[in-house]
């Protein structure tokens, strides 16, 4: 057979015979099964060898196990340390069998084993681990709580012992044989990523440390950790991020890098000293997230026209503004995407980098080594750049050079932090740029906000009633402009953890610099007249009439709306 597994992964031209011959050696040299050499060597996805082996093997192959329900003989017979340690779950039963799903083909021991609790013959299934991880976690939820499970059996010894180095970049799904309290991260961290959070918090309390995570832009109570374990998970999490875990009394930062299965994903670590102990937040950025395209991000028709003029100016400053975490350098990434090509030079200086792009320089802002926003600028003002991004215009100096990099011929983008878009002009003349420079360089400032999407699958829609007439008029919206004279909403379910929303999508608030606004800097006119100016001429689309062309359309909800947006006053 394995002879027929060769010939097979050569013939659909997966891999050489010298790199076979290398993987089967150190099978017979370490004792690894072939699948995991294979996998951990980088020769192979999970998913390639997996294919590979089960078409050889005659074992079918699962890509997800979504929708799967475990029966409860295996969860009421079956450990969960069993289960979670061999990554087996079973996934159906027919005749008298019962079908396993493994990530693990050739470890065939714990499959007798499972045949033996079970008194039952198993047959094999084969599906990717975080797959299966994400099974026995559904699977056992009921039955024992998360955090004891990780917890049990835990000395008292070892809580105070915790230490050791971590691994460059550690796979989280892997918790055989490692530690309580380094098992118990891992399925924090697991279980966010599966959740789609952006940032892990953990908030200590007087009797307990909370694990909230934010998903889509709200946080959410999961998890308590018991007191007594708090200091050895934050010390945990130091190892990790390359921290000082001696040091409670003073803020820390750090990074690390883990793996979920084949993807990698960096976690920024903060620390915060508190009166219950010290707070962390680990911001999760996945490095294999996929680049939004401009069509994909919300944007009108009206507004992706205008977006797509000014990106293609060859000098000038463009920036978008808004909060932390409302999609502004999704939108950065998305343009230069777009008009990246082999005949530009195109460089960026970011704190930190989300997205790798291809064919386009990334500097990286280290402020312990005296690269700053501005310091990088200057720089690459010399490197003979035709499109500059500076991650974020902070202060006088960035301001200055930036507009002066517009004045001499170079295309900036950059992102501010202002509630709309007429407020970067007084934003940019507080940072002292003259308001005849800034009107000369400035093209179009886009702010946006981000909104959550009613889920799909338990979106209803139904007739308005008097409170929600009431909630439509906060947006502008009568009940005879909406679709079908109806609203929608999501009612909750397992897909969207019972929230009525899923996934995210922006908000826009897009205004040209015309000769109009152009004079308006020069007179130094308010950011309000500004605004009102701008929407009476109809250059300006609100951000709040943005969102409410979305609602009309059933995308997304009132509540939704008016939570990221301010009544527009002119």
């Amino acid at each position: 057979m394995r002879k027929l597994l060769r010939q097979h992964i050569v013939n659909a031209g997966l891999l050489d015979d010298e790199r076979l011959d290398e993987c089967f050696h150190l099978e017979e040299e370490t004792g690894q099964t072939l699948d995991r050499i294979l996998v951990h060597k980088g020769y192979l996805t999970e998913k390639d060898a997996l294919v590979a082996i089960g078409s050889v093997y005659g074992m079918p192959f699962r890509e997800t196990l979504e929708g799967v329900t475990v029966p409860a003989d295996f969860v009421n017979r079956v450990p969960v340390h069993f289960s979670r340690n061999f990554n087996l779950v079973a996934v159906g039963e027919a005749n008298g069998t019962v079908q396993v799903a493994t990530c693990n083909p050739f470890d065939t021991y714990p499959m007798d084993d499972l045949a033996t609790i079970l008194g039952a013959e198993v047959e094999p299934i084969l599906a990717p681990r975080a797959e299966i991880t994400s099974l026995i976690n559904r699977a056992y939820k009921r039955k024992q709580d998360t955090v004891d499970e990780a917890l049990t059996g835990m000395e008292e010894g070892e809580i105070s012992g915790l230490s050791g180095e971590i691994e460059v970049t550690e796979d989280i799904l892997d918790v055989a044989n490692k530690a309580p309290i380094i098992k118990l991260l891992n399925m924090i961290m697991f279980q966010g990523l599966r959740m789609r959070a952006s940032d892990i918090h953990l908030q200590p309390y007087d009797d307990r440390l909370q694990v909230r995570y934010r998903i889509d832009g709200i946080l959410y109570d999961m998890d308590s950790i018991p007191k007594k374990v708090q200091d050895a998970v934050i010390s945990r999490v130091k190892v990790m991020g390359k921290m000082d875990i001696a040091e409670r009394r003073l803020p820390q930062d750090g990074r690390s890098t883990i793996r979920l299965g084949d993807s990698e994903v960096d976690v920024r670590i903060s620390t915060v000293p508190t009166s219950g102990g010290e707070r962390v937040v680990m911001r999760l950025l996945d490095l294999s997230a996929r680049l939004y395209e401009l069509e994909e991000i919300g944007l009108t028709d009206r507004n992706l026209e205008l977006l797509n003029h000014y990106i293609h100016f060859t000098h000038g400053v463009i920036f978008v503004t808004g909060p932390t975490g409302s999609g502004k350098t999704t939108t950065l990434y998305g343009s230069l995407n777009r008009i990246n090509s082999a005949e530009k030079n195109v460089i960026t200086i970011e704190d930190p980098i989300e997205y790798h792009l291809d064919a386009i320089s990334q500097i990286q802002v280290s402020e312990k080594k005296g690269l700053t926003f501005a310091s990088g600028l200057r720089a690459l003002v010399r490197q003979d750049p035709d499109i500059m991004m500076v991650g974020e215009v902070r202060d006088d100096e960035t301001a200055r050079i930036a507009t002066q990099s517009a004045l001499t011929g170079h295309l900036v983008f950059s992102t501010l932090h202002t509630n709309d878009a007429p407020s970067a002009v007084a934003r940019m003349l507080h940072f002292g740029v003259e308001p005849y420079l800034l009107a000369s360089s400035l093209l179009v400032v886009i702010a946006q906000r981000l909104v959550r999407l009613i889920c799909p699958e338990c979106r209803e829609e139904f007739v308005p009633e008097a409170t929600n007439i009431k909630e439509l008029s906060l947006i502008g919206v009568t009940p005879d402009m909406l679709a079908g004279g109806k609203l929608a909403r999501g009612v909750g379910c397992a897909n969207c953890f019972q929230t009525g929303y899923t996934d995210r999508t922006g908000i826009y608030e897009i205004l040209p610099i015309d000769d109009e606004v152009k004079l308006q800097i020069m007179e130094q006119t308010s950011s309000t007249e500004i605004k009102r100016a701008a929407v009476k001429r109809g250059t300006l689309v609100t951000l709040r009439q943005d969102g409410a062309e979305k609602v009309r359309k059933g995308i997304t909800t009132v509540d939704e709306v008016v939570r990221v947006t301010q009544l527009d006053v002119f």
